[in-house]
C-alpha cells in the first residue's frame, strides 16, 4: 500500500538525530556491537522455558541495576521492570522483550556462530530483544541522553504457547493507566511492523459419557469418542471470513489407551485453537463450534436412543484481538525509521504479539524486529526449530532503531514527543 509520513514526524526524526547527545549515543551504539553479541550469547545459555524463566530474570533485573534503572523489580508474577526516569513534561513508554522460549530445560548445549549467524534453540525468539534493550541502555547512557516521558524497561514471561502473552496481560492490567506507549521486541527483521492484535483462544473440550466393553456394551450406551467425531467433522465444515482474517484448528484428540483397546472410553477430549483480527468474529466462531459440539452429542444419543453425552469447555489461554490506526505517529515513526536505515518497512497483518495487550487497553502499540535486514535481502524465520539462528550483521542497527523511534515517542528537553 502507498503509505506517506507526515512532516510532523519527519521534522521529529531529523530534530532528534541533530542532538549532540544522540549522535554520540548512536556512535556508542555501533562500537558496542561486540558486546550486544557476547550478552546474546550469555543469555541464550540461560534457559528460560515458559513458566521456568526465574533464572533469566534474576539476569535481567541485575542488568537494570547496573545500568542506571530506577525501581527494578521481578514482582509476583516474574515481570521484570525497571524505569529509566525523564526529566518530566512527555509520555511514558515501555520497551519490553519477552524472556520465555519454547525449548525444554536442556536443550541449549551451545551457542554456534557461523558468518554472519548465530545458531541455538532460542537464540531469536527472544533472547535477542533483552540484548538490545540492554544494548539501547548503554546507548542511552553513554550518550547522557535526557527524555521528557519515562522509559519503562520490562522483561516478560509466559509470552509463548500456553502462557499466551501472561507476562505482558498482567503487567498491563496493573500498569496501563501510567503507559502511554508500548513497543514490544519480537519478531524477525526490523522493518516488520505489527500493529494489530490477532486475538486468539485455545480451549479443550471434554465429552462425557458411560464406559464399558467394546463388545458387551455395544448399543446399550452412547459413546464420547463418537460424539468428539461427529463435533470434529461439523467443526470442519465452519466457514470463516478472509477480512477480518479468522482461522480455526482442531489440535488434538484423545480417548482411552491401549490398554483398553476393546473398551468404549468414557472420556475423549479435543483442543482447539481459534484466530482472529476481529473480536467479534472470534467469539462467533467460537459459539458456532460450541453449537456444533452441542449439535454432535445430540446426535450421538439419537443414533443409539440411550444416554445423554455432556461436555464441558476450559480456556487454557486466551488473548485479546484489536486494531488501531496505521497511520498513528507510532506507526508512521516507525515506518520513518526504517526508510531512514534503507529497510523494507512492511505493517504485519495481525499478530499475537505483547503489543496486544497495549493495543487492548488503546495504548499505541507496535512489535518491531530484533535482525537488521536491508533493503531486498531475504531471510527465512527459523524461530522455534532447534536449528534457529539469528542474523547478526548490522545488529547495532537494531539498537540504534530501537532507540530512535523509543525518542520520537518520549519527546527530549530539546523536541517534543511526536505522540
Amino acid at each position: 500500500m502507498e503509505y506517506k509520513v507526515s512532516e510532523n514526524i519527519k521534522n521529529t526524526y531529523s530534530a532528534v538525530t541533530a542532538q549532540s547527545d544522540v549522535k554520540k549515543a548512536l556512535e556508542f551504539a555501533k562500537e558496542d556491537e561486540k558486546n550486544d553479541i557476547e550478552q546474546l550469547i550469555e543469555m541464550t545459555l540461560i534457559e528460560a522455558p515458559t513458566f521456568h524463566e526465574h533464572k533469566r530474570a534474576q539476569y535481567m533485573a541485575a542488568r537494570y541495576k547496573e545500568l542506571g534503572l530506577e525501581n527494578v523489580t521481578i514482582d509476583k508474577d516474574l515481570v521484570v521492570s525497571g524505569v529509566r526516569k525523564g526529566v518530566g513534561g512527555g509520555p511514558t513508554v515501555v520497551v519490553d522483550g519477552h524472556m520465555d522460549t519454547v525449548f525444554p530445560e536442556g536443550t541449549v548445549k551451545e551457542v554456534r556462530r557461523e558468518g554472519d549467524y548465530l545458531y541455538a534453540p532460542g537464540v531469536g525468539d527472544d533472547t535477542a530483544a533483552l540484548a538490545m534493550e540492554l544494548g539501547i541502555l548503554r546507548a542511552l547512557n553513554a550518550g547522557g541522553v535526557k527524555t521528557k516521558g519515562d522509559i519503562i524497561f520490562t522483561a516478560t514471561p509466559r509470552e509463548e504457547g500456553i502462557g499466551m502473552l501472561g507476562g505482558m496481560r498482567d503487567f498491563m492490567n496493573g500498569h496501563h493507566e501510567e503507559v502511554d506507549c508500548l513497543v514490544a521486541i519480537d519478531g524477525g527483521r526490523m522493518s516488520g511492523i505489527t500493529y494489530q492484535a490477532t486475538g486468539m483462544r485455545t480451549v479443550e473440550v471434554t465429552f462425557h459419557g458411560k464406559d464399558g466393553h467394546a463388545a458387551g456394551m455395544f448399543g446399550k450406551i452412547s459413546n464420547s469418542l463418537n460424539a468428539a467425531a461427529r463435533a470434529v467433522a461439523k467443526i470442519a465444515e465452519i466457514r470463516v471470513p478472509e477480512d477480518p482474517w479468522t482461522i480455526f484448528c482442531v489440535s488434538n484428540f484423545h480417548a482411552g489407551n491401549d490398554a483398553g483397546i476393546h473398551a468404549i472410553a468414557g472420556t475423549t477430549v479435543i483442543k482447539y485453537n481459534i484466530r482472529s483480527n476481529s473480536e467479534e468474529e472470534l467469539a462467533k466462531l467460537d459459539d458456532e463450534i460450541g453449537r456444533c459440539i452441542q449439535e454432535a452429542c445430540d446426535e450421538e444419543q439419537a443414533r443409539w436412543g440411550k444416554d445423554a453425552i455432556t461436555w464441558e469447555r476450559k480456556y487454557l489461554a486466551t488473548a485479546p484481538a484489536g486494531t488501531q490506526d496505521v497511520e498513528c505517529s507510532l506507526c508512521q515513526a516507525m515506518y520513518h525509521v526504517c526508510e531512514e536505515y534503507d529497510t523494507d518497512p512492511q505493517f504485519g497483518f495481525g499478530g499475537c504479539t505483547n503489543a496486544s495487550y497495549g493495543i487492548a487497553h488503546g495504548i499505541p502499540s507496535i512489535c518491531i524486529g530484533r535482525q537488521f535486514v536491508p533493503r531486498g535481502m531475504n531471510i527465512g524465520s527459523t524461530a522455534h526449530q532447534l536449528n534457529e539462528n539469528m542474523y547478526i550483521k548490522d545488529y547495532y542497527k537494531c539498537v540504534q532503531m530501537g532507540m530512535l523511534v523509543t525518542l520520537m515517542m518520549t519527546g527530549t528537553p530539546e523536541t517534543p514527543s511526536a505522540l
